[in-house]
């Protein structure tokens, strides 16, 4: 059986790409960093494997990726994972800026670089890079989150081009705000219930996934 793996996979918009792919018969690789999320997920496919890991640490994530290449056939990469800190520019801390750039930047490089090379010649093989459409333009509020954006889409737009002659799909989603825990300590969204919900945005996802661009806007 074809195995997809999710990072983020416990909540919001990486919860219903799991529960999506897996009502399409993948087997499911649910990555995170809690185990309680990620087992709640867990119980609502049939199919499903947890794999608790840091994406921000490269050795643990070469290590874990190498040991779930062995055991599944592996065939897709959705990297969903990724945090945002808000405000003023010169507001924005300094471990603020290293926590968006190590999650959001590293961590998907990390995973596509374990996983990409082992996949790239598979008929059917897919990365999937879920950036936001603050990998499009520049907002208020947001300069430090938009850079690490930008820089996922740079990233993605490069394999592309690195991989175009091989049979493996590289894409980049660009959505707006959703309804998600995303925004649960945040004053930058005052009402995230405007949004679209997860499971919305996952649908459009997936009704799109042979695209290699997919620009999805907020309501």
């Amino acid at each position: 059986m074809d195995s997809v793996i999710i990072t983020g996979a416990g909540t919001g918009l990486g919860r219903e790409l799991a529960l999506k792919y897996g009502k399409e018969g993948y087997h499911l690789i649910l990555v995170g960093r809690s185990e309680e999320s990620l087992s709640e997920v867990r119980k609502q496919l049939n199919n499903a494997h947890i794999m608790v890991m840091d994406i921000r640490n490269k050795q643990e994530v070469d290590a874990n990726i190498q040991s779930l290449l062995k055991e599944y056939k592996v065939v897709g990469l959705i990297n969903n994972a990724g945090i945002g800190f808000f405000g003023p520019f010169d507001k924005i801390r300094e471990n603020e800026i290293e926590e968006m750039f190590q999650t959001n930047v590293l961590g998907t490089m990390y995973m596509t670089q374990a996983v990409l090379p082992n996949i790239c010649k598979l008929d059917g093989s897919f990365v999937m890079n879920i950036i936001s459409t603050a990998g499009l333009r520049g907002k208020v509020n947001e300069s430090a989150y938009v850079a690490s954006k930008f820089a996922v889409r740079g990233f993605t737009e490069s394999i592309q081009k690195e991989y175009e002659e091989k049979p493996v799909l590289i894409s980049a989603v660009y959505m707006g705000g959703m309804n998600t825990p995303f925004w649960k300590d945040s004053e930058h969204v005052k009402d995230p219930s405007k949004f679209r919900s997860p499971a919305e945005v996952a649908e459009i996802i997936f009704s799109q996934k042979e695209k290699e661009c997919v620009v999805i806007e907020s309501k």
